[in-house]
């Protein structure tokens, strides 16, 4: 179980820049395009690490179908929601709206995959939310006085991701961690090409600048190649519900990056939030921390 928590913080750590790289990135190129260069930067990064490795792929085996559709709706869908909803509100209001993707996968696995929830489960959501809020300092008011469509955009994401986290849990956990990142990623990058030569074709031109490339190493090799390595391991060795809760800590990670990087100030709200964020991940992870210790005994 520790392992799994520590796995959590790290990623919410990697994935609390995401949103500040995605901003900076759509000042140089469109939405599609940054979505193309996280997908392609994350993929070759893993596909380095598979050499190094040694790995031995049976391709014709690999269950390209599902890959294709948890590629869409876990990488280049939600993705391109994300990158378009920062067009229209700040990045500090979608990683808020991000975390609602417990909440999604909860209503998703209940709905379609038959996956019953327990009060617990909603008691930990709820307190991780108002640890959001907390933080973010963001009344509930304010939310609906942003660009309307922002704001659905990077609810649809959040809906993706729970959709992505069930259909990776139920398809893939046959497929290891590094080939479910890596080729989800793979068509991803095929799906995203397609999409950024549609919308935005003369974005392509922006990849020969540094002022790009620097932030895709961080968004796409970090915050997508490593990040998904260490998320799928959630999914697989937790559950989905257990992995979307990453988005709570992000916020949080997100803050704390700017303290140390931007010399921003930290204030009693934001620890305060932060331990009511740590208290609902707890919460709504007694039903497997129980189960677990039955299944040990």
């Amino acid at each position: 179980m520790g392992k799994l928590y520590s796995t959590l913080i790290l990623l919410s750590i990697i994935w609390g820049t995401s949103f500040l790289f995605i901003k900076i990135l759509l000042e140089d190129m469109g939405p599609a395009a940054v979505v193309f260069g996280r997908c392609i930067f994350g993929f070759v990064t893993l596909a380095i690490l598979a050499l190094i490795k040694h790995e031995k792929i049976a391709f014709k085996e690999l269950p390209w179908k599902k890959l294709f559709l948890v590629g869409f709706l876990n990488n280049a869908l939600p993705w391109l929601f994300i990158s378009t909803s920062e067009m229209k509100i700040s990045s500090s209001l979608a990683s808020i709206l991000n975390a609602t993707t417990p909440i999604w996968t909860l209503i998703i696995g209940s709905v379609f995959f038959a996956s019953a929830l327990k009060r617990n489960q909603w008691i930990g959501i709820a307190f991780g939310f108002v640890g959001i809020f907390i933080i973010s300092d963001i009344k509930p008011g304010e939310l609906l006085s942003g660009n309307l469509s922002g704001v659905l955009l990077i609810l649809g994401g959040a809906i993706c991701y729970g959709a992505g986290a069930h259909l990776t849990k139920r398809y893939l956990l046959h497929l290891s961690t590094l080939h479910i990142s890596l080729f989800t990623l793979f068509v991803a990058s095929i799906i995203s090409f397609v999409m950024m030569m549609v919308m935005t074709p003369v974005s392509i031109y922006a990849f020969k600048e540094i002022s790009v490339i620097l932030p895709l190493i961080g968004l796409g090799s970090l915050g997508s190649g490593l990040a998904y390595l260490l998320y799928y391991f959630l999914v697989k060795k937790g559950s989905p519900e257990f992995a979307s809760l990453v988005t709570y800590l992000a916020p949080a990670s997100a803050i704390i990056w700017g303290a140390f990087i931007l010399e921003e100030e930290i204030h009693v709200s934001m620890i305060l939030g932060l331990l009511i964020i740590f208290a609902g991940i707890y919460i709504a992870s007694l039903k497997r921390k129980k189960a677990e210790n039955k299944a040990a005994a």
